[in-house]
């Protein structure tokens, strides 16, 4: 049994320069579609063609291409986290929460992969 109870839902995260272009970028070359952006969170989504498959893009000032970061989408962060703490899965840092929006909590596997659970609060 597994020890967090995962959605259906798969964010693939990477860090890119400039989100709007990048954004116009993956829409013209690939056909996603904007889900939308949240400029004071430095943060957008666009739907892939894959269901329930997002692409995030976060800015940064200098991207480290090869981050991906794949974020587990989940209805209860705390009893998810609670779980894998319990069995020694090492997560960086406390629980990060953006107001209406999401629960988010970095976690890593065995050789230190970064991997993030996130709860949706926005309905």
């Amino acid at each position: 049994m597994a020890l967090a109870a995962l959605t259906n839902i798969i964010t693939l995260s990477i860090s890119v320069s400039d989100r709007h272009a990048s954004a116009a970028w993956f829409k013209e070359k690939l056909g996603f579609e904007l889900r939308y952006h949240i400029d004071e969170a430095g943060w957008s989504e666009l739907d892939t063609k894959t269901e329930g498959v997002i692409l995030g893009l976060g800015e940064q000032s200098e991207p480290k291409p090869g981050n991906c970061v794949p974020v587990f989408g989940v209805d209860d962060i705390d009893t998810a986290r609670s779980a894998l703490e319990a069995a020694n899965v090492k997560f960086d840092g406390p629980t990060q929460v953006i107001p209406e929006m999401v629960k988010l909590a970095t976690f890593y596997d065995p050789d230190d992969n970064a991997f993030m659970l996130a709860e949706d609060l926005a309905g």
